[in-house]
C-alpha cells in the first residue's frame, strides 16, 4: 500500500517536472520569434478579442470587491477614529494587490479559457499541421501575437479594475458609512502614490504573460477530440490560477518588500 502511494506521487512529480520543462522550453522558442517582425495586425485582433470582451465581468468583480471591502474595514477605523485612512488604505489594497490579482484570476478564467480553447480546436482539427506545412512557424503565427496582447490588455484591464474598485469603495464610504467625499479622496493623495500603481501593473504584465503561455502550451499539446479540449481548457485555468498567486507572492517581495 505505502509503495503504491509512492509511486503516485512519484508519478504525479515527474509529469510536473516534464510539463514545467515543456513550457520553459516553449517559453524560450517564443522569446526567440520575439526577434522578427511583430504582426501588429494580428496583435491588434487579439487585443480587441481578449480584452474588450472581459471588460464587464472585470468591472463587476472589481466593483463589489471595492465595495464589500471598504464596507469590512470602514466601520472598524471609523470605531478608531482613523476614517481620515480608509480611502488611502482602499487604494493601495486594490492597486497593490487586489486589482492586478483578481483581473488574473479572471482573465485565466476568461481569456486563457479562449485562447485553449481557441488552439486546441486548431489542433484537433490539423490546422497547426496546416501551418508547419506551409512552413509557418505556430509560435510565431500564434503564441506571440497572444503573449503581447495579453501583456498590454491586461495591465490596462488592472488600471480600469482599480478605478472602478476605488469608485465602489467611495460609494460605501460616502453613502453608507457616512464618510466625507474630501476625506476619503483626500486620504487617496496622502497615503497612496503611483509606485502602488506601477508596482500593480507590473504584476499584471507577469500575469499576463503566464496565462496567454500556458493557454497556448495546453492547447497545443491537448489530446485529440472534443472531451480532449475540455480537459486542456480545465488545466489552463487551474494552473494559471495556481501560478498567479505563487508568482503574486514572489513579486510582491521584490517589488514592495524593505
Amino acid at each position: 500500500m505505502l509503495i503504491r502511494f509512492l509511486e503516485i506521487i512519484g508519478r504525479f512529480i515527474i509529469r510536473c517536472c516534464e510539463d514545467f520543462g515543456k513550457v520553459v522550453l516553449l517559453y524560450i522558442d517564443t522569446m526567440k520569434q520575439l526577434r522578427h517582425k511583430p504582426r501588429f495586425r494580428h496583435i491588434l485582433a487579439q487585443m480587441s478579442h481578449l480584452g474588450a470582451d472581459s471588460l464587464l465581468i472585470v468591472s463587476l468583480t472589481l466593483l463589489f470587491t471595492g465595495v464589500v471591502f471598504t464596507l469590512q474595514t470602514a466601520h472598524e477605523l471609523i470605531r478608531f477614529g482613523a476614517q481620515s485612512t480608509v480611502g488611502g488604505i482602499i487604494t493601495i489594497a486594490i492597486s497593490r494587490e487586489l486589482g492586478p490579482v483578481l483581473v488574473g484570476v479572471v482573465c485565466a478564467g476568461r481569456v486563457g479559457a479562449a485562447i485553449t480553447a481557441e488552439i486546441s480546436t486548431m489542433k484537433v482539427t490539423e490546422q497547426i499541421d496546416a501551418l508547419k506545412v506551409m512552413a509557418v512557424s505556430p509560435v510565431d503565427y500564434l503564441i506571440v501575437p497572444r503573449m503581447l496582447a495579453c501583456m498590454v490588455v491586461i495591465p490596462i484591464l488592472t488600471v480600469f479594475g482599480d478605478v472602478i474598485g476605488v469608485f465602489g469603495g467611495w460609494l460605501v464610504a460616502v453613502y453608507y458609512s457616512g464618510i466625507s467625499s474630501n476625506v476619503y479622496t483626500s486620504s487617496i493623495q496622502v497615503f497612496a502614490d503611483n509606485y502602488d500603481l506601477f508596482g500593480g501593473l507590473i504584476k499584471a504584465m507577469f500575469f499576463g504573460n503566464v496565462i496567454a503561455v500556458l493557454g497556448c502550451y495546453y492547447g497545443l499539446n491537448c489530446p485529440d477530440g472534443a472531451e480532449g479540449v475540455g480537459k486542456a481548457t480545465t488545466k489552463t485555468v487551474v494552473s494559471s490560477i495556481i501560478v498567479i498567486f505563487i508568482l503574486n507572492a514572489l513579486l510582491t517581495f521584490i517589488i514592495y518588500g524593505d
